[in-house]
């Protein structure tokens, strides 16, 4: 095989962080991204973040100490951490300890149940 050539990917058009492949050593092409946020709090995360970020931005225009500049850049940080993860879907925190809420788990007998 060439390194031209690609496996199927276990779930079509999914993206994979840049070295899971590779140190898999399949040559898979990347997986998306699980959903692990519910809509509502996607939402929210969203919007505090957007409020974060310009927030922190119109402190900072104004910052008067180096103390005051640390704590904005890091409102604004949290904020951009926020808007991106709401934006995605996907919380990587969330994945790292296994949480998925509960209307976001598969049903039994449902379409996403390996056991039916």
């Amino acid at each position: 095989m060439t390194s031209h050539q690609t496996h199927a990917s276990p779930v079509p058009g999914a993206v994979v962080p840049a070295g899971d492949a590779a140190r898999r050593g399949d040559g898979s092409a990347p997986r998306r991204l699980q959903v692990n946020i519910t809509p509502a709090e996607r939402a929210g995360r969203v919007a505090i973040g957007v409020a974060a970020v310009i927030a922190g931005a119109v402190m900072l225009a104004s910052a008067g100490s180096a103390v005051a500049v640390v704590l904005e850049a890091l409102l604004v940080a949290t904020g951009l951490d926020l808007a991106v993860t709401g934006a995605l879907g996907h919380c990587p925190l969330y994945h790292k300890l296994g949480y998925q809420p509960r209307s976001l788990r598969p049903r039994p007998g449902g379409p996403d149940d390996s056991t039916a």
